[in-house]
Parts: structure tokens; C-alpha cells; sequence
């Protein structure tokens, strides 16, 4: 049970970062949009997904929840503050995303919303997993740096990373669903996102030596962790190459396997721990009992997994191919275009 609902919140977790992320790097590289239609297509590109990948995010929660009390009770305790920081600015997007469609006047300000609320909850989720990777302050098994314990400039450093990491998944994206001006936009911005990913991972690797933290050691300790490194080299190389051939799929596929390259390091560094590095809180020590996950098994893990995912599958199935040019994204059309519009952009329908 123990290594099942292990694996299940890895997955969980791992769904979350690179579908949320590509749709969160999105919404920050609307900044990047000059006009109105440019937005709308951006829009476009994520409407049909974007709510329904955070529901990896309350999965995840839930296993935490039900399976590992004690990480879930430690990791608030440390990350209330940035938490609700972080669903305040998910809770943004949310609003913004639908009053927008339905304003005249105020779209601008509500693009802007869209913005900071996508700007945030990355920021929040980078310094999150660097406040992990520098570790929390524990004493006996419980959380004892205070409501800002987890600040440091490491984790700010982190913060930073993740929205150009998030940045590149969200190019990667567009050129995938987008055409024209919008793709064209993508394929300029994504070798300057991934020189400013690798820029950071290079710095974050110096600031981790100098700062003699923890997870360095696991690299004595375990040199096969060496291997996914080397995947998300791979994977760099083959996405300058993508871009410069102008291959549409491939630098997604790639930003892909740099998140699952970056995810396999963290990950294979942290365990057997899922605090770490502290003793008390392993994922044998943290897991509830036996009885309790047994009962979780036959509900979440037999049915609600399973659909969630045959959902997801079912999605982006479904609204797989290009966003047409001058589409709107609302479930009614209220926001397309006037005709005159449509036809100037080529798309009279």
C-alpha cells in the first residue's frame, strides 16, 4: 500500500507541475502580447484545459491528506502563508479568465489580473520547492522557523526559476495549438526562456555547493542521479534544434522531459524522506495506517484516480489540433470577434 500510494502522489504531483505549468507559463507570456486578438488566441490555446489540470493539485492535496497526515500537518504548518498566496493568485486567474469574456471596457485590467494571479502562484510554488531543498527548520518532528521560516534567498532564487521554466513550457505550447503571429512569437521567446532556465539551474547548482546544502550529498551518495541530468541535456539540445528546424511538437515534448528530468532529481535526492532530510518523517513514518489506506484504496485509488486520468486523456484528446485564428474561448462565443474582424484575420466563418 505504502509504495502504491507513494507512487500515486509522485504521479500526481509530477501531472500537476507540467500541465498546470504550460497553461500557468501561458498566462505570464500574455505580458508578452501586443494586442487583443494575440491574447484571445493565447486564450484559446488553454481554455479547454486549463481548470481541469489544478484538479492534480487537489488530488495531490488529498492523498497527503488521507495517506501522509503527518507530511500534510508539517508542510502547512511551514507553508500557510505562501499557500493561500498561492491560491489567491489561482483563485485570480479563475475570475479574471471569466470576467474578462464578458467585458467591454475592462479587458485590459483583467488580462492584468490574469497576469500577476499566473506571475504568483509560480513564484509561490518555485520558492515552495526551494524552501524544501534548503530545508525547513524541524525540531522533534515538528515545524519550528516561525510564518516565514521558509524564506531564504534560495528559495527566491527558485521562485524566479520556475517561471522561466514555466515560461518555456508555455511557449512550448503555443507553437504546438498556435499559428502566425502568436507561433511565430513562441518560437522567438523559447531560446532565450531555455538559456534563462539553464542560466538558473547552473546558478542554483553553485548557490547549493556554496551553501553546503544537503541534497548536494546524495550526489556522492547515489551517481546514478548523474542520469537525469543527462536526459535534460538531451533534451536542451534537441529543443534548440526543434526551434531552429521550426518543428512544431518537439520543444514541447522536450520542455516535458526537462520537468520529468528535473522531478526524477528532486525526487530520487529526497528519498526515502518526504521532508527532508528529517529522520522523522520518511515515507514509512509519515504513512497512515495500514487499515485507513486500505480504505482510501478501494475509493480514490480504484475509482477516483483512474477517471481523473481517463479525463485528462479524454481532453486533450478531444481538443487535440490548431486554435483557429480569431476563435473565441468562451463555451457561447460571446467573445469572438466581429464578423468584419474575423474576416480581416482571416477567419470570416
Amino acid at each position: 500500500m505504502i509504495e502504491f500510494w507513494t507512487a500515486a502522489l509522485a504521479i500526481a504531483l509530477l501531472l500537476y507541475v507540467v500541465l498546470d505549468g504550460f497553461d500557468l507559463g501561458v498566462g505570464m507570456l500574455m505580458a508578452a502580447a501586443p494586442d487583443e486578438h494575440r491574447r484571445r488566441q493565447m486564450l484559446s490555446a488553454i481554455a479547454p484545459v486549463w481548470d481541469g489540470n489544478e484538479t492534480w493539485l487537489v488530488v495531490t492535496a488529498s492523498i497527503l491528506f488521507g495517506v501522509f497526515p503527518l507530511v500534510y500537518a508539517t508542510l502547512l504548518s511551514a507553508f500557510y502563508l505562501p499557500l493561500y498566496i498561492m491560491l489567491a493568485g489561482l483563485i485570480l486567474r479563475g475570475v479574471s479568465f471569466e470576467f474578462r469574456q464578458k467585458s467591454i471596457r475592462r479587458k485590459r485590467f483583467w488580462d492584468a489580473c490574469f497576469i500577476l494571479g499566473s506571475f504568483v502562484a509560480t513564484f509561490v510554488q518555485g520558492m515552495t520547492v526551494g524552501a524544501l531543498v534548503a530545508g525547513l527548520p524541524i525540531t522533534n518532528g515538528y515545524y519550528a522557523g516561525g510564518a516565514f521560516g521558509w524564506v531564504s534567498p534560495f528559495a527566491f532564487l527558485c521562485g524566479l526559476g520556475l517561471c522561466l521554466g514555466y515560461a518555456m513550457l508555455g511557449a512550448g505550447w503555443l507553437v504546438c495549438k498556435t499559428e502566425a503571429d502568436i507561433q511565430a512569437m513562441a518560437f522567438r521567446i523559447l531560446p532565450k526562456l531555455l538559456v534563462g532556465v539553464l542560466a538558473f539551474l547552473a546558478v542554483a547548482f553553485v548557490a547549493a555547493l556554496g551553501l553546503q546544502l544537503r541534497v548536494m550529498e546524495r550526489w556522492l551518495e547515489r551517481p546514478t542521479l548523474a542520469a537525469f541530468p543527462l536526459i535534460g541535456l538531451v533534451a536542451t539540445c534537441a529543443m534548440f534544434r526543434a526551434v531552429g528546424r521550426r518543428q512544431e511538437r518537439t520543444p514541447f515534448v522536450c520542455g516535458l522531459l526537462i520537468f520529468l528530468a528535473a522531478f526524477g532529481t528532486l525526487a530520487v535526492s529526497f528519498y526515502p524522506y518526504m521532508v527532508p532530510f528529517t529522520i522523522t518523517i520518511t515515507i514509512a513514518d509519515a504513512a497512515a495506517p495500514r487499515s485507513s489506506q486500505a480504505f482510501l484504496f478501494w475509493g480514490a485509488g480504484v475509482v477516483v484516480l483512474p477517471i481523473t486520468l481517463v479525463y485528462t486523456l479524454v481532453v486533450y484528446f478531444v481538443f487535440k489540433g490548431k486554435v483557429e485564428m480569431g476563435a473565441g474561448y468562451s463555451n457561447d462565443g460571446s467573445d469572438r470577434p466581429p464578423a468584419e474582424t474575423r474576416a480581416r484575420i482571416g477567419n470570416p466563418s
